[in-house]
């Protein structure tokens, strides 16, 4: 899938010098020369029509006789981006991606409906239409970050009173990267309070730059991603900006408004998700622990009796860009446990 080319508020301690860190791990961080990744042309698309008339772009790919995948991603990202990690399901599994709604693909909407309980109404109406194409195979829902979130408020019916479904289509199991639910060995009070600086520090991101070459240069400097496989900065210049339509240049395709109101969104639904209430099996691979911006599922016994939980070594919040090997053997090594590979060879 790739091919080798030459190119001439309150901080919790330590983060900036955990992120800078490089390492070997699962081939985490290792700077080996540039690489391109292809984006594979899908099998077929399909819209889904959301409940404020938005429309949501699903692509198909891989192999239409293996499992059903879904996949979607983290905010201010887009699922194209992922490509180091999806490409290798391809061959085995009928593989649906979908961007949320405002990224990637899909036009912008209203910023008033940004909100997570509009994305679970999303997941509901996305996942019903995979369905019907899917038929009976078994489907697996792997999801990353705010993702993950939707699902769970979606599957859970943890927003009834926003109108969130009690219940979507039922998944017959969910993979879910670092849902960003709780971080360790931090109290409420700072987690939210974090969640608000992010907020703020989002809306100032700058929004449009004259190349793509330019954004790739600039997310190249990022402390955050200072660990993503080879690649990964131009292939975040290809997949999370759209043309300007009033002039010359690019801009992110989720608006650094629509990201901010996320984080701001973050604290009334991060306490409300019981992993008991899900309906189907959950493997939870999160970051690095050593890492300090590592998430759980949960602080709660409770809910730690309910999911499996992994860790990949040396990652850190987006490890499926940084050790993409490792973060699928972990998924398919669950889902072989749970019988979920249909006849997909072990």
């Amino acid at each position: 899938m790739c091919v080798q080319v030459r190119e001439s508020v309150r901080r919790i301690p330590r983060v900036a010098s955990w992120y800078g860190r490089r390492t070997d791990a699962q081939g985490a961080g290792v700077d080996n020369g540039p690489t391109i990744w292809e984006i594979p042309q899908p099998r077929s698309t399909f819209t889904v029509r959301l409940d404020d008339g938005g429309l949501t772009t699903v692509r198909r790919h891989g192999n239409p006789t293996g499992p059903c995948l879904v996949l979607s991603h983290g905010t201010g990202l887009a699922i194209d981006l992922y490509v180091p990690f999806w490409s290798a399901l391809l061959a085995d599994f009928d593989v649906y991606v979908h961007d949320i709604r405002n990224h990637g693909w899909n036009a912008v909407g209203a910023l008033a409906n940004h909100t997570i309980p509009a994305f679970a109404r999303d997941h509901a109406r996305i996942v019903a239409a995979i369905s019907r194409r899917c038929g009976t195979k078994p489907k697996i829902g792997i999801y990353h970050s705010l993702a993950a979130m939707a699902a769970l408020v979606s599957l859970t019916g943890t927003g009834r009173a926003t109108n969130v479904p009690a219940q979507g289509p039922v998944l017959d199991a969910l993979v879910l990267f670092d849902p960003p639910l709780f971080m360790r060995g931090v109290a409420d009070d700072v987690f939210f309070g974090l969640a608000e600086v992010a907020a703020v520090k989002t809306r100032r991101k700058r929004a449009r730059f004259t190349t793509r070459a330019e954004f790739a240069g600039r997310v190249a400097r990022a402390a955050r991603f200072a660990q993503v496989v080879p690649g990964v900065y131009h292939l975040m210049a290809r997949t999370m900006l759209r043309e300007c339509v009033d002039g010359p240049g690019y801009e992110l395709s989720c608006p650094p408004e629509y990201e901010a109101r996320v984080f701001a969104d973050a604290r009334r639904w991060t306490p409300r998700v019981d992993f008991a209430g899900i309906g189907c099996p959950v493997k939870v691979i999160a970051s690095d622990p050593s890492n300090p911006t590592a998430y759980l599922p949960s602080l709660d016994d409770h809910q730690l009796a309910v999911v499996e939980y992994e860790t990949i070594p040396g990652t850190t919040h987006f490890l499926q860009l940084e050790a993409p090997a490792a973060c699928v053997r972990a998924a398919l090594a669950y889902l072989r446990r749970r019988g979920q590979m249909g006849d997909v060879e072990t």
